[in-house]
C-alpha cells in the first residue's frame, strides 16, 4: 500500500498534469528519503514526438521524476511545508536504460544534504530493479508561501 496517492503528492508539490511524473510515494522519511513509482503509458504526451515508432522517456524527464521525489522528501519537513523548490543543478547524470510505455519507474531519492535554502540529494531510477538512470541533484527553496 502506498504512503502517498497522486492526489496527496500535488498537496506537497505544485507540478500537475502534463508535469506530474510520480504516481504514488511507496516510502518516506520526511527530509531523508522518499521512494516514488510512475507507471509510464503509452498515452504520455511525449511519446508522441519521442520517438514515433520507439518511444522512449526522455532523460530530462527522468531527472524531473528524481527531483519531484526529491521535493516531496523535503518538502514534508514542517519548516518547508507550502514552499517551493527550483531545481539548482544536475551534477553527474547517468542513463542506464531505456524507459519505454508499460515500464514501472521506481524513483529514489535520498538526501545528502539540507543548509539553508540549498537541499543536495542523491537520486536513481530503476525498472524492475535494473537502473535506468542516476544524478546528484540540487533544490533551490524559494521564500514565497503557496
Amino acid at each position: 500500500m502506498s504512503v502517498l496517492s497522486t492526489k496527496e503528492i500535488m498537496e506537497i508539490i505544485p507540478h500537475r498534469q502534463p508535469f506530474m511524473l510520480l504516481d504514488t510515494i511507496e516510502e518516506l522519511v520526511p527530509g531523508v528519503k522518499a521512494v516514488a513509482t510512475k507507471c509510464v503509458s503509452y498515452n504520455e504526451p511525449f511519446f508522441a514526438g519521442h520517438f514515433p515508432g520507439e518511444p522512449v522517456m526522455p532523460g530530462v524527464l527522468l531527472i524531473e521524476a528524481m527531483a519531484q521525489t526529491g521535493a516531496v522528501t523535503l518538502l514534508s519537513i514542517p519548516e518547508y511545508k507550502g514552499k517551493r523548490f527550483y531545481l539548482g543543478a544536475v551534477k553527474g547524470a547517468k542513463f542506464k536504460e531505456k524507459v519505454v510505455p508499460g515500464d514501472v519507474l521506481v524513483i529514489e531519492t535520498e538526501i545528502t544534504k539540507i543548509k539553508g535554502k540549498v537541499g543536495i540529494g542523491n537520486a536513481k531510477a530503476s525498472v524492475k530493479d535494473k537502473l535506468a538512470a542516476q544524478a546528484e541533484i540540487y533544490f533551490v527553496f524559494d521564500d514565497i508561501q503557496t
